[in-house]
């Protein structure tokens, strides 16, 4: 809703502020402070150190954030292989097949996240396929979890397309590959970069399904983070919350900065 009076604009950043600060600003500010504190026996943390993010950016922790970052980046190029295809496909269906479509990719987030990883646990577990105790089990169910979004958003984009660009391109003797990889797929790049990021962040955030699944050698940190917060090391989880909050939120930052150049090719 557009607000156009001087009062009516002071009233929705009021009210925006209101709620911005104690529901996501007051949070995130309180995992900071703890971060950086000794003690915190009253209101407010006391005895300043950073010697917790020196711990937190070397040996196990440091393995810990590579191993979410490389699995985050396998789940979210997989995700959006995957999803973006189904989109482009969908695209010459029928409104019932794209309902069907949209309903078997929305089906993995439609249900809990552990309920996921126990599924792609029981189906890994024996030959032909035995994929449990290694790094590719965690990456195949963060893939399956995050593939629901970049299939959204890519199939959005795709109905947004102006179907004059492929026709043009067609009437001019354009072959189909040549339409998809030199006018479909430049115009959607923003799309596919905004689908990457927030795969990518979904993915370093996820925490139900990795419990199940993840291998002694392949410990992600926000398994990382719940074990140290689990035996009572709370400045120290809450240390190796900001690294990854900071990590994610730098990858973002370069994702949007690729989108926004893309939006202006």
């Amino acid at each position: 809703m557009l607000v156009h009076s001087r009062a009516g604009k002071t009233a929705t950043w009021a009210v925006f502020l209101l709620l911005f600060v104690p529901l996501f600003a007051v949070p995130l500010l309180v995992i900071l402070a703890a971060s950086l504190a000794t003690h915190w026996s009253g209101a407010f943390p006391s005895g300043p150190t950073v010697e917790r993010y020196a711990a937190a950016t070397s040996g196990d922790s440091l393995q810990a954030l590579t191993t979410s970052l490389a699995t985050a980046l396998a789940a979210s190029v997989l995700a959006l292989t995957l999803g973006g295809w189904a989109a482009l496909a969908a695209a010459s269906l029928r409104s019932r097949g794209r309902r069907l479509l949209d309903a078997l990719f929305i089906l993995p987030v439609a249900v809990p996240s552990v309920v996921v990883g126990l599924a792609v646990l029981v189906a890994y577990s024996r030959p032909p396929v035995l994929l449990n105790g290694t790094r590719w089990i965690v990456i195949l169910a963060h893939t399956v979890l995050v593939t629901a979004f970049a299939h959204q958003s890519v199939a959005a984009a795709v109905r947004r397309l102006d179907p004059m660009y492929e026709q043009a391109a067609a009437g001019l003797g354009a072959s189909p590959a040549r339409v998809l990889w030199r006018v479909k797929l430049p115009l959607l790049l923003p799309s596919l970069t905004s689908a990457v990021g927030l795969c990518f962040a979904l993915s370093m955030g996820e925490l139900s399904a990795t419990m199940m699944l993840y291998p002694p050698d392949w410990t992600p940190l926000p398994v990382q983070i719940f074990a140290a917060t689990d035996r009572g090391s709370l400045f120290t989880g809450a240390a190796l919350a900001v690294v990854l909050m900071t990590s994610t939120l730098l990858v973002l930052a370069a994702v949007s900065r690729i989108r926004t150049r893309a939006s202006y090719r």
